[in-house]
């Protein structure tokens, strides 16, 4: 049975495109529909496959950033300069068009309503993606323990998901259930924020992130230099390396 599963999550089957939704003026969330999708953990992500009239096949991962559901799936993309399905995805794409995916896939970078303790969310840019599977899933659970994110974006136009993390263009929304959102930039700012744009700093990592005291399980999405910085500072202030979980992508401008 486990072989079975582990082989049908590596066979390209097919999917249909039921809506859009602008995200940013660069991203759009996607949502999908399919028979063969039973689910999936939060943080996993899967491949996704293009095939061109003259049969020139492209596939590229992308993280899921909706709650697990059996039928449908949502993927949120954000335009890769140069890229070969991101531009599609992000601009063209229309309801109805079919398209092949292959997964869930990753075991690792994952979160279930199961689990028990805090958790910490840092995601830099579109690494925000499979973050909010796990704030959705947390926040449909109705889960106890705390889970708290701090995001890094480069400007307010280009914040992912702002009305569900910052409906009143707050910086620092709470009451997200048992969850607490910080958007912090680092280009440009609202003209009402008390913080200058920079990126992540120990300072900002001290004061919106869960305490080291506390053990939050922590969760690192973004960049390579994104993530390899903010882990580095995690390490300084106290937190144990076994409880920091990372993906990560090659730069900003890849897919």
């Amino acid at each position: 049975m486990a072989r079975a599963a582990i082989l049908q999550r590596l066979t390209w089957v097919r999917a249909t495109l039921d809506f859009v939704r602008r995200e940013t003026p660069s991203a759009r969330t996607l949502s999908f529909t399919s028979p063969a999708w039973a689910g999936h953990r939060p943080g996993q992500h899967l491949d996704l496959r293009l095939t061109a009239p003259d049969g020139y096949a492209a596939h590229r991962p992308y993280s899921i950033s909706s709650a697990p559901t059996s039928g449908r799936f949502e993927l949120t993309v954000q335009k890769a300069p140069g890229g070969e399905v991101s531009p599609f995805l992000a601009e063209i794409a229309t309801p109805g068009i079919t398209v092949e995916f292959r997964g869930p896939l990753g075991g690792w970078f994952v979160w279930a309503p199961d689990q028990r303790g805090p958790v910490q969310l840092i995601a830099g840019g579109s690494g925000l993606a499979p973050l909010m599977s796990m704030i959705r899933t947390h926040r449909n659970a109705g889960h106890p323990d705390p889970m708290r994110l701090l995001y890094s974006t480069r400007s307010p136009t280009e914040m992912l998901f702002a009305q569900e993390l910052a409906p009143a263009g707050q910086e620092v929304r709470k009451g997200f259930d048992a969850t607490e959102a910080t958007t912090v930039f680092t280009r440009s700012s609202p003209p009402e924020s008390m913080r200058k744009p920079s990126r992540l700093s120990d300072v900002d990592l001290r004061r919106y992130c869960l305490a080291a005291v506390s053990r939050p399980l922590c969760y690192v999405c973004g960049p390579t230099p994104f993530v390899e910085a903010v882990v580095q500072i995690l390490v300084a202030i106290g937190h144990d390396p076994e409880c920091i979980r990372t993906e990560r992508f090659g730069s900003e401008s890849d897919e």
